[in-house]
């Protein structure tokens, strides 16, 4: 076992910084902090001042670099998120004084600039926050935004048919407002030390010197090769000479390291009115493409993004095995979708008079498997950016309790499972309405949890939706712009059934990123996310069970081979599929078909205060990045 606590052999780098050290890093970090922003405290409790002398240092020296591994425990606080550079960018900032704001940010900012198909600038994202001392759980919802002119009608056709999902994707159409820049800046004033051009600078720096090419992100360009050539910008900025850049070869983004360094010289008032939403909205509503190629204008205004801001809402809350489980309410699904999967499976323990922890593990993916799929039936009834939503007794064990007379520990209930009534008076069945099967999402989300020395926790999932997003980059400015809008149900999912989730004007698609922040007698244990469009809630949910439930490892319930059950046919990865477990579900009249991978987790343990356990995935997309500030030797 290597000093890392690691026993495992270790995945390939996702991505090899070429030129920028961690050095280099550190001292663009090492920063006094600024006296702005609420909800911190003194530097003694929760980094709103670096203490004396303890900038950029570590244990091994200054500035050093910490090897990509899916499992780091130690102290100091503790970072973990798809590509170890932006971990270790959010290490630097810990090291330097900041705090888990200041420092989650940073890292998303790193990840815009080497995982440019997954989030950026021009996407939106959902940050979950615990104040050490306060004790409190907020949010912030940086959702994008449909423009004002959206109405329920903007992707259906002259006749009244649905628009083509592909061609909605790539165009105008599909792009929103985008709040990950206000997301930034809301984090770092209210809970953060730093000030928001400081953080950015690390982002700025990678993009400018630029990256070693994996196959990885070969591969993934390479999938997106025809769409990008679809639009010249992108084509410019992504490939070489018309195809993916060559594994081993250099990339890099001086067009986006412009965008960054003009966010952290004018602010974000750049994007929201200034030089760079004109950029935005000039692309949006209409698109530079390819000769030859049409595609759908946008209805984005410069109006649009002057209006945009992120909300400050109350989270999720139910309780699990008498832990306290917060997550994202709307429009996120995943708050409300993970906490009833939760509250289903306590309630078939019950039903069972068997708990979730002593049942064989074929037994406790059926378990899993139908609680999924129930609470997806009540996430597409009831869930939207609508008022009105009954979030209170969707989470509620009574609505549980009542869903949960429908589970059949022998056989795998019919779908779709119709969806309940959760209406307070919980003794019947449910109805006999059906929903339908999920409309089309993106699964290219990227998620990060973040916690310092003090005893404050981030978890923070962004998007831009798809891998690439609407495939359209912003000219000069080099980020890809999202395709957010295409989350919206192009019309109703049922016919006569109220549909939460259609377009209209300034409203936020219904979204499944699952950022979640678990604490046991008030103090933080856990923190969680994964992207995966629909496949986050079920992989957040899975990785809670896997480690609470079935005692596996944090890593090792991340690595487990993973099962999305969303109230249809059901998505398996290979190691599970062709296991005598994948073939007990069958017996038991579960649908599966192959999914190549699910879910790219994220996750902190926090095990008392100043230890934690990182840990990220180890072979799915080339594994993730785990690290504390002072390892365990």
């Amino acid at each position: 076992m290597s000093q890392y606590g690691l026993g495992m052999t270790l995945a390939a780098p996702r991505l090899l910084l070429s030129c920028v050290t961690a050095a280099s890093l550190a001292a663009a970090v090492a920063l006094p902090a600024t006296a702005a922003g609420g909800g911190g405290g003194d530097g003694d409790r929760t980094g709103r001042a670096a203490a004396p002398g303890q900038a950029g240092r570590h244990p091994g020296g200054h500035g050093k670099d910490l090897p990509k591994v899916p499992v780091m425990r130690g102290s100091g606080g503790a970072v973990s998120s798809v590509d170890q550079q932006a971990s270790q960018v959010g290490i630097d900032v810990l090291r330097a004084g900041g705090n888990a704001a200041d420092a989650a940010v940073a890292t998303a900012a790193a990840l815009g600039a080497v995982e440019p198909y997954t989030s950026g600038i021009g996407g939106g994202g959902f940050f979950v926050h615990y104040d050490a001392k306060t004790g409190r759980v907020s949010t912030i919802d940086g959702r994008e935004t449909a423009p004002k002119s959206f109405t329920d009608k903007a992707f259906l056709n002259p006749d009244g048919t649905p628009v083509n999902f592909d061609k909605a994707v790539n165009s105008g159409l599909s792009v929103g407002a985008p709040g990950t820049p206000a997301t930034w800046a809301a984090a770092v004033d209210r809970f953060g030390t730093r000030r928001l051009g400081d953080l950015l600078k690390p982002a700025e720096r990678l993009a400018r010197e630029g990256i070693v090419v994996d196959q990885s992100f070969h591969d993934l360009t390479a999938e997106n090769e025809k769409r990008f050539a679809m639009f010249p910008e992108t084509a410019r900025v992504f490939l070489r000479d018309g195809k993916a850049p060559a594994v081993g070869t250099r990339w890099n983004n001086p067009d986006i390291a412009r965008a960054y360094r003009e966010v952290r010289t004018h602010g974000i008032a750049s994007l929201y009115g200034g030089k760079l939403g004109r950029a935005v909205v000039a692309e949006a509503s209409d698109p530079h493409t390819a000769p030859g190629v049409e595609v759908p204008r946008g209805q984005l205004t410069l109006g649009d993004l002057r209006a945009y801001d992120v909300v400050h809402r109350k989270p999720t809350h139910t309780t699990y095995r008498g832990l306290d489980v917060y997550g994202m309410p709307v429009p996120s699904s995943g708050g409300i979708a993970v906490g009833e999967i939760l509250n289903l499976l306590e309630s078939y323990d019950r039903r069972t008079g068997t708990s979730l922890s002593e049942v064989s593990n074929a037994e406790y993916l059926h378990r899993f498997s139908e609680a999924s799929a129930t609470a997806f039936a009540d996430r597409n009834r009831y869930v939207g950016d609508v008022s009105g939503v009954p979030t209170n007794e969707l989470l509620s064990q009574g609505f549980a309790n009542e869903r949960s007379c429908l589970f059949d520990a022998d056989k795998a209930q019919p779908r779709p499972i119709p969806f309940g009534q959760p209406d307070g008076d919980y003794s019947a069945c449910g109805t006999a309405k059906k929903t339908t099967g999920l409309p089309n999402d993106g699964r290219s989300t990227t998620s990060l949890s973040v916690a310092d020395r003090w005893g404050n926790v981030v978890a923070y999932t962004l998007t831009i939706e798809q891998y690439g997003g609407s495939g359209i980059t912003v000219p000069g400015y080099g980020f890809l712009l999202n395709n957010e809008l295409t989350d919206f149900n192009f019309a109703p999912v049922q016919p006569g059934v109220p549909d939460p989730n259609l377009p209209g004007p300034g409203k936020r698609p219904r979204s499944s990123m699952s950022p979640t922040i678990i604490l046991e007698d008030g103090t933080p244990i856990l923190s969680v996310g994964s992207p995966g469009g629909a496949t986050i809630i079920t992989t957040v949910a899975q990785v809670i069970t896997e480690h609470l439930d079935r005692d596996l490892a944090l890593v090792d319930a991340i690595a487990a081979p993973r099962l999305s059950s969303r109230n249809g046919t059901e998505d398996a990865e290979p190691a599970l599929l062709g296991s005598a477990d994948g073939s007990a579900l069958k017996a038991l009249g579960h649908q599966l078909r192959e999914s190549a991978v699910i879910g790219n987790a994220a996750a902190i343990r926090i095990n008392g205060r100043d230890d934690f356990e990182a840990a990220a995935e180890t072979t799915r997309r080339s594994g993730g990045s785990a690290m504390v500030v002072h390892p365990a030797r």
